[in-house]
């Protein structure tokens, strides 16, 4: 985020939080639910959390599907919902970039903070500014840190940590939940490793930069279209680039997100004859597809089979 928009954030924090202050105060003299009250930023933390929590806290996600969560900035509402959770957790900084402005400007003494990335190396950002029609590199590293089926079971188990200690009482259900849980994403894990071991084309070419801790575990190569961010556009000299790889290279798919605009890969793909698919970064899942069964490790399974189409 350059300097200008960051003013702008915390500006508008300022604002927003004597808002929240002032509802939050009135909410004071109410009584209190003894249900853990539980607030995630967007979907993979309200997946993973709502599988480690199970009935033992009531769990609400700030950005629902379709939100940009690149560019977005909470509401005083949802400021005085973080303020008045048991536990907040978010996935990194890095991703939503609003945290610290919220909590350096809130009370949270009485709520458990979770740093979903807490002791995750993060991969710095292989954008380089000069491709992309944007002022200066949105981000130095790469936030997907959910999309490495490894890594999503450590955001899990500091997930189960701050839950355990919000409720100590119920720390044998969340330890029980959490490794239940790792040991399905233990084996999706393994999915991936068997589909891949013995490709012999490991590139694939995606409009999105998501895919970095994905490729970095699988040993495949990501060639993006765009930046990290969804508001970033390739030059003209980049997507000129890019056709030429694409011919090169024999590169038959090119990968774009279903919730995003699909007219950039559209176009590198009219220019290579090449077909398009989806490959979902799990950013968010709309209610209905989730109330019909469809969760982080559904839409994993459906990006290892569209990859399988490119790495084979």
């Amino acid at each position: 985020m350059n300097r200008k928009k960051r003013i702008g954030v915390i500006s508008l924090f300022s604002i927003l939080l004597i808002a929240a202050v002032g509802c939050g105060n009135q909410e004071d003299t109410q009584p209190k639910s003894n249900t853990l009250k539980v607030v995630t930023t967007f979907y993979p933390m309200y997946d993973f959390t709502k599988n480690v929590a199970g009935d033992k806290a009531e769990i609400t996600m700030l950005l629902e599907a379709g939100t940009d969560t690149h560019g977005y900035e909470p509401s005083a509402k949802e400021v005085t919902a973080i303020s008045d959770a048991d536990v907040f957790i978010y996935n990194s900084e890095e991703m939503e970039v609003w945290v610290p402005s919220v909590l350096d400007s809130i009370d949270t003494e009485n709520t458990v903070v979770v740093n979903a990335s807490e002791g995750i190396s993060l991969l710095e950002s292989t954008e380089d500014p000069d491709e992309h029609e944007a002022e200066e590199q949105d981000h130095e590293v790469d936030p997907h840190i959910w999309l490495d089926p490894v890594l999503a079971q450590e955001e899990v188990s500091n997930i189960k940590a701050g839950l355990i200690a919000a409720d100590p009482e119920n720390k044998d259900v969340y330890e029980t939940n959490a490794i239940d849980y790792n040991e399905k994403l233990q084996a999706l894990d393994q999915e991936f490793e068997m589909a891949f071991s013995g490709a012999t084309k490991r590139t694939f070419v995606t409009q999105h930069a998501a895919f970095a801790y994905l490729a970095d575990r699988y040993n495949l190569e990501q060639v993006s279209i765009a930046g990290i961010s969804t508001e970033q556009e390739p030059s003209p000299a980049k997507l000129a680039e890019l056709q030429d790889y694409v011919k090169e290279n024999d590169i038959n798919y090119i990968y774009y997100a279903e919730a995003s605009s699909s007219q950039i890969a559209e176009t590198l793909a009219n220019e290579t004859g090449t077909q398009l698919e989806i490959l979902n970064p799990v950013e968010g899942i709309t209610t209905e597809d989730q109330e019909k069964g469809i969760d982080y490790i559904q839409v994993m399974k459906n990006n290892l089979a569209a990859l399988q189409k490119s790495i084979n």
